[in-house]
């Protein structure tokens, strides 16, 4: 009588508890081994303004499912090697706190190539498990090349103080340099430059993911330089495009469901305030890192 009681109760937390009993592991789906921390792109920071959320909705996404996920914010505009210093400041500190040996880095837009230079240039190579790129310039953007190339002298001086000014005091930019992100980001020194000097390391599994605007450019925002991307290099996502996009392991574009205008350079991070038709950017992150895990990451 005994031991069919005891039967009975565990088939009854079998039912409820799902994944727990007899299993023996965990049922979280993103409970990597090592810690995800997160870098944002240019021109904003990881809280914008104070207010709004870079990656909306994508950190309570991944706690849920067990990530030990970090957030780093470095200045909207500024070099990337000024990036990357500052990056890696705040890394170090998340390894020290976590405990963790290593982290997997998962980066957007400029934070593809600030955290590439931390990893090759400053040290941090032994302490990446992977690097994930979310729509990178990784061979620069003609939309970088058509502002920078095309205003000089006394307008570009002026245009870079005035932003400069805008990130400094009401950004919070430490010492904030519109122009050299500018350069940073051309065609000509991503190819001829930057990749270059910034190699791959040994060790470090690396990933990348593009989007695409299909029909439009859902961020309305981007419209116009999604239109001028469309005739310099093809298929893009309003700012970088597809080809552009590719490093490592290219694990494919996303372009939202087939009702969607597509999915944009800020869709991919949730973003318009999660206005992303047809894409579910905190869902998507989940089955990045998910990966990850069963990658041994």
């Amino acid at each position: 009588m005994k031991r069919s009681r005891i039967l009975g109760i565990l088939l009854v937390l079998s039912l409820i508890v799902p994944g727990i009993a007899f299993t023996g592991g965990s049922s979280y789906t993103c409970d990597t081994k090592y810690p995800v921390v997160l870098a944002h792109g240019m021109g904003a920071s990881a809280e914008i303004l104070g207010i709004v959320d870079y990656w909306w909705g994508i950190e309570d996404a991944l706690d849920d499912e067990g990530c030990n996920t970090y957030i780093t914010s470095v200045n909207g505009m500024d070099s990337t090697a000024s990036k990357a210093a500052a990056f890696k400041t705040q890394f170090l500190q998340i390894l020290a706190i976590s405990g963790a040996p290593k982290a997997n880095i998962i980066g957007h837009s400029h934070g593809t190539l600030y955290t590439r230079y931390a990893i090759s240039n400053l040290g941090l190579g032994g302490k990446v498990a992977s690097h994930t790129s979310l729509a990178g310039p990784h061979r620069g953007s003609a939309v970088a090349d058509l502002v920078m190339y095309n205003t000089g002298g006394f307008v570009q001086d002026a245009l870079g103080a005035s932003l400069n000014f805008v990130y400094a005091f009401i950004f919070g930019d430490d010492n904030p340099n519109t122009i050299e992100n500018g350069y940073d980001l051309c065609t000509d020194y991503m190819t001829g430059v930057f990749n270059p000097n910034t190699p791959n390391i040994s060790g470090i599994y690396y990933q990348s993911w593009a989007a695409k605007a299909k029909t439009s450019c859902p961020s309305v925002i981007l419209q116009a330089t999604w239109l001028v991307l469309l005739f310099e290099e093809g298929a893009n996502d309003g700012l970088v495009s597809v080809n552009s996009a590719k490093w490592g392991n290219f694990r494919g574009v996303e372009d939202a469901a087939w009702y969607s205008p597509g999915c944009d350079h800020l869709n991919i991070v949730g973003q318009l305030f999660g206005i992303t038709p047809g894409f579910d950017a905190p869902d998507f992150f989940v089955d990045i890192v998910s990966d990850l895990k069963n990658r041994g990451c």
